[in-house]
């Protein structure tokens, strides 16, 4: 009988986080999903996994979690670290409390999740993948969400840290980077017409990537088909960071 493998997906309630785990599922693992919504007991239920309610900016709830999971499962095989927050706003008003926020779950929570797991694959034997989620803001900005793209900067330069970190251990460590992607945080921009054709200009495949691409994606990066890929960010954005100019 095949042993049971574990993911962990934080932010799984729903969009990105929960095509993650579909993917993951269909993979042949048991997802676990840790979101700050009650309705991750539901989802997790229906792939056939388990729900835990988690804040991913609270560092000590973050080791809870983990301790939870391992004494009712055992450590994880797999890791996505996708849960985060935008928050835009001004950047000359943009207070340090929100900052602090959106840097707390985006990339502090990363590395809290990132290490406590390695730890426990380094104490287990696992040869295990962890996949954080960036953005193609990691390498492009916008001036109105300087926590969220310096955050996801910072997802980056982890991912790779933790991945020469933890290569001696057979820990493979890698990010996804999604473009424009036909989430609830895209839904303002597929309301306004002039918006959504600005977006899609700068998108030489002309249109939304969905969830389910980017789970895919995850989903290869924790497969033997990755063997060897690590401390790489794959930028699942329909062209975008290769365009130089619109028309």
């Amino acid at each position: 009988m095949a042993q049971t493998k574990y993911a962990l997906i934080t932010g799984g309630a729903q969009g990105i986080g929960l095509a993650c785990a579909e993917a993951l599922a269909e993979d042949g693992y048991t997802v676990l999903l840790a979101d700050i919504k009650d309705t991750v007991h539901t989802e997790a239920a229906r792939l056939g996994g388990h729900g835990y309610v988690c804040d991913m900016g609270d560092a000590e709830a973050v080791l809870a979690l983990f301790d939870t999971i391992e004494a009712d499962h055992g450590p994880v095989a797999a890791l996505v670290n996708n849960a985060g927050i935008a928050a835009p706003g001004d950047f000359l008003d943009y207070d340090l409390a929100t900052f602090d926020a959106v840097l707390g779950v985006n990339l502090r929570g990363v590395f809290v999740a990132t290490q406590r797991a390695a730890k426990a694959m380094v104490a287990g034997g696992i040869q295990g993948a962890i996949v954080n989620m960036s953005s193609i803001n990691a390498q492009v900005a916008i001036p109105a969400i300087p926590a969220y793209c310096a955050s996801k900067g910072g997802v980056m330069q982890l991912t790779k840290v933790a991945a020469l970190a933890l290569a001696p251990s057979g820990i493979r460590v890698n990010a996804v980077g999604p473009g424009s992607i036909d989430t609830e945080m895209m839904a303002g921009v597929n309301a306004n017409p002039d918006a959504f054709k600005t977006a899609m200009s700068r998108t030489p495949l002309g249109r939304p990537g969905t969830a389910k691409e980017i789970g895919d994606v995850v989903a290869f990066l924790c497969s033997d088909k990755a063997s060897y890929v690590t401390g790489e960010t794959i930028y699942v954005d329909g062209g975008r960071l290769g365009l130089n100019y619109t028309m």
